[in-house]
């Protein structure tokens, strides 16, 4: 613990446990580190709703506007990029999506003026069924394609590269969610989580709020 993070050595306990399961040694295994949650986030790669706006603003101005809908699409549902594909036109036309993943199955609705602008989208390709986002070759877009795209857009629209990637835009919407709401419990069902835990970690305050908070506090005298 004097040599390594808490989480390097917990890595390195993991694999020495999994050596003795396959060597029938279970009686020899090591108890990992217990870390404590941390009680706010790191603000490096938190992508603000300005530079969510400002990412927007450069993917509307291409003449292709298919990541710009992609992005408007993840940030105002809250949904993972492997769940793109079930944002439908079947799923325009019925308001919602039915999430089918791993043995889980939830309801993602469609904002009223979300689903305006996938229709106006959709019309301008004659999308009439399946999914609305794929590639040239028709298959669904997945995390690569997004990815590339992405951190090929920050750089037009001068945020920082690695503040860029889909996943922010899932916690972008689970921030600004629990700022109006502050139901954790929702906000999870909406994230399709199963453990609140993890909602947690999407909607910890940021060092910064958390380092004015304990200066509200005039503990310091």
């Amino acid at each position: 613990q004097q040599q390594y993070t808490a989480l390097t050595v917990n890595n390195k306990l993991s694999a020495v446990n999994a050596y003795l399961r396959f060597c029938g040694a279970e009686h020899c295994e090591v108890k990992l580190l217990k870390v404590q949650r941390r009680a706010f986030r790191e603000e490096q790669r938190d992508l603000t709703e300005s530079e969510y706006r400002r990412l927007l603003s450069t993917a509307k101005g291409r003449k292709d506007q298919r990541l710009y809908h992609v992005m408007l699409t993840i940030c105002a549902t809250g949904i993972r990029v492997s769940e793109l594909r079930f944002i439908t036109a079947e799923a325009l036309r019925a308001g919602r999506a039915e999430i089918r993943l791993k043995g889980k199955c939830r309801t993602v609705l469609l904002p009223r003026e979300l689903a305006e602008r996938l229709r106006r989208y959709a019309g301008e390709r004659d999308i009439r069924e399946g999914p609305l986002f794929c590639t040239r070759t028709g298959q669904p877009l997945d995390r690569s394609n997004i990815w590339h795209e992405m951190k090929a857009l920050c750089r037009e629209a001068g945020v920082m590269p690695e503040k860029v990637f889909p996943h922010n835009l899932r916690h972008l919407f689970a921030k600004c969610f629990y700022e109006q709401e502050k139901d954790l419990a929702h906000l999870a069902d909406l994230l399709g989580h199963s453990s609140i835990e993890t909602t947690r970690i999407y909607v910890a305050v940021s060092a910064r709020a958390h380092e004015q908070i304990l200066e509200k506090m005039r503990l310091i005298v």
